[in-house]
């Protein structure tokens, strides 16, 4: 089609035909993506899920055009209303891009110039690709400002990117691609460094701007909830390929291949019990791209493979008759009884839960800071943590909850002995470590509490064996009398958090994230630790590495009676494996008691929210809609009164403007169910869960 024929819009706004991309390195070739197929039509948003590496965000940067050096499309079509872009030269992609297709970035912060104010940023687009004259590009910016619903655009124009919060940049960053009114938006994990209750509203706000502008989107992302709430269709990828595409219900409840039901199976949908019904991870491990079996890519890992005939000749997509586009790149789909339950799934005993091991009283900690840009100025004071009351037993998993900035790892890092406690006592086995910081700790206390962090990857170090740095931890815990015999308690570390014993020779670079966190809990273990602090240890890896990273530490929990304190912002992994739930707003613990008393009504105003942000992959769940305005305010400048009350939506059920001037107590509810809150016990007891499964 040449320029000047006019877009048919019946037709699809973007369509990928038999799209091949690889990437060359000095020793060969690596296909990264394989005759990948898929079509967005106008106003329509379409998601791309999968494991990482299978090939998302290579071909959203493909439509993109921006492959780097090593990267090339080597075969198929890439068609943007209509033309070609993989044939297009450098200046006719120069017009297209940011105009009429633009990308948003997983880090908002890669995406802005951190010495340039905001208005300038937002105004530089529509100047720049549109010709607008400065007073009207800023006008337009201040007018995307306020639909992105940012409060003060005036002040948000006038700022720079560092005084903003993460989820005001990434708004700022899709008010920047929404500027010139793309047909296109293309998401790469857009919401994945933000609290879920951020992540609900920036959500919301792609999905009415989609609406509002008209705009087709292409949204990648490893969260099935999260593709269920903002797209129309999705295309499910394994190992560079399309193995299944259709409706988003159409494929949540009539899925018909073998890797999505995988996927769905590791999940902890609302209702899994973690004794009942454990996760199942997908066995073994995704295939690199220059080791890939032949035939179908998933026959290694796949429950229904049969031999010589899934691994005879390449897999092609096949369509599933009387749905809508609904096709499968699997040869059994029409044998397979979907319905079946999984042959799998071994019913765990419960761990039981003994004595008391850790109790925390009255806990604060306060920073101290200077109140000038260069350390001048008086002097203010953050309070991080205010008065924590709680206690955690043997065998008993307590998780943390609250967003960014509520002070859950804080109170880890005190219990670590990182930091010491302003005031208040922490009985560690009836030791009180309150002021004892780690260097001063003995032995037996540091080994007895361990922590697995967040990030894998920043954890090992990059220049020895995973052998060697598991025995490093046992000679400093004095483990073991001699390197025999530490050697040897590697090894069965390594066989407690099921990596193969050959492991120990590989260096961390060989490892995949979810095997160097296995070799961090290894490590946390290394010393018999009875209290593990376990940092948002799954957030960064994928659904399937985590349902076994929980499953392990599941496990490890009931050997060894381990006390688990599970810091989250994720709700869904929470209900699934806690005994029970502390919720924090800044510094303070709003709600606390057993998992069930939590997750369902009275809530804290504040745990409802939370509730109702969390993005479920289960189309039978109907969600009460509750997105909070604003951010949690600075420690170094809390509210008056109740700590929630800037952002509560039942403050005008409390008379005398309670919550603006005293801070709520403590109710203690049926069943010891914690909930400091203003709020009488008769409007507690009337509110209705968050979430309802529909009927059949």
């Amino acid at each position: 089609m040449s320029d000047a024929t006019p877009w048919d819009p019946s037709k699809p706004i973007l369509e990928i035909d038999n799209l091949s991309i690889s990437f060359f390195t000095r020793l060969r070739e690596i296909p990264a993506v394989m005759d990948f197929s898929c079509k967005v039509m106008p106003g329509e948003a379409m998601g791309l899920v999968g494991e990482s590496g299978c090939g998302k965000s290579t071909v959203a940067l493909a439509v993109m055009r921006d492959l780097g050096k090593n990267g090339r499309i080597v075969g198929g079509t890439i068609k943007f209303k209509g033309r070609d872009l993989t044939t297009m030269g450098d200046e006719e992609l120069r017009q297209i891009r940011g105009s009429q297709i633009a990308m948003i970035y997983q880090e908002p912060m890669a995406s802005l110039n951190p010495a340039m104010k905001i208005g300038a940023q937002l105004a530089e687009v529509p100047m720049i690709h549109q010709g607008m004259a400065r007073d009207d590009a800023w006008a337009l910016a201040r007018q995307i400002v306020a639909d992105v619903h940012l409060p003060d655009p005036d002040r948000i124009l006038n700022a720079y990117p560092h005084q903003l919060s993460g989820g005001q940049q990434q708004r700022i960053v899709i008010a920047m691609a929404l500027m010139s009114k793309p047909a296109l938006l293309i998401l790469d994990e857009p919401t994945t460094a933000l609290d879920v209750t951020v992540e609900a509203g920036i959500v919301d706000l792609v999905k009415d701007l989609g609406h509002k502008y008209g705009t087709s989107m292409l949204f990648i992302s490893h969260n099935l909830g999260l593709v269920m709430d903002v797209c129309d269709r999705l295309c499910v990828m394994y190992s560079g390929e399309a193995v299944e595409t259709g409706s988003v219900r159409e494929v949540f409840n009539d899925m018909r291949h073998p890797y999505t039901q995988a996927l769905f199976r590791s999940i902890p949908l609302p209702g899994a019990d973690k004794n009942a019904r454990p996760l199942i991870a997908i066995p073994g491990n995704f295939p690199l791209p220059h080791e890939r079996p032949t035939g179908c890519n998933f026959g290694p890992r796949c429950d229904y493979f049969a031999e010589g005939r899934c691994n005879a000749a390449d897999v092609p997509m096949s369509d599933v008759p009387g749905a809508d586009r609904h096709a499968s790149r699997c040869l059994k789909w029409a044998e397979i009884d979907w319905d079946a339950p999984p042959a799998t799934r071994a019913v765990k005993e419960k761990s039981p839960i003994g004595r008391v091991v850790l109790k925390m009283e009255d806990l604060k900690k306060y920073y101290a800071i200077s109140g000038g840009a260069f350390g001048g100025g008086a002097k203010k004071v953050v309070k991080a943590n205010e008065t924590l009351t709680f206690e955690a037993r043997e065998g008993e998993t307590l998780a943390i909850v609250g967003e960014s900035g509520c002070g859950k790892s804080t109170f880890a890092k005190v219990l670590m002995g990182l930091e010491t406690a302003t005031s208040g006592s922490i009985m560690l086995f009836d030791e009180n470590v309150q002021s004892t910081p780690i260097q001063k700790r003995n032995i037996d206390t540091v080994s007895s509490v361990q922590m697995v962090f967040q990030n894998p990857f920043d954890t090992l170090n990059p220049s020895m064996t995973v052998g060697r740095q598991i025995i490093r931890a046992l000679e400093i815990f004095k483990q073991g009398t001699s390197d025999l015999e530490r050697e040897q308690r590697m090894l069965t570390l390594l066989d407690l958090v099921k990596l193969p014993r050959a492991f120990a020779e590989r260096m961390p670079r060989q490892l995949s994230g979810g095997q160097k966190q296995r070799v961090g809990i290894a490590r946390a273990f290394a010393g018999g630790a009875k209290v593990v602090v376990a940092d948002e240890p799954v957030s960064a890896l994928d659904v399937s590495v985590q349902a076994a990273v929980t499953d392990l530490l599941m496990d490890i929990q009931r050997e060894n009676k381990t006390t688990l304190l599970f810091i989250s912002h994720d709700l869904s992994i929470v209900r699934y494996l806690s005994d029970r739930v502390m919720v924090m707003y800044l510094g303070h613990v709003v709600e606390m008691g057993t998992t069930d008393q939590v997750f369902q009504p009275p809530y804290h105003p504040y745990t409802e929210a939370l509730l109702s942000a969390v993005p479920i992959a289960d189309t039978k769940v109907i969600r009460k809609r509750i997105v909070l305005e604003g951010d949690i305010p600075s420690a170094v400048n809390p509210p008056p009164g109740c700590p929630f009350q800037t952002r509560c939506r039942w403050k005008s059920q409390v008379p005398g403007g309670l919550c603006d001037t005293q801070m709520p107590p403590v109710q203690i509810l049926e069943g010891g169910h914690q909930i400091k809150c203003h709020l009488s016990a008769q409007i507690l007891s009337q509110m209705e869960p968050v979430i309802k499964f529909a009927a059949q």
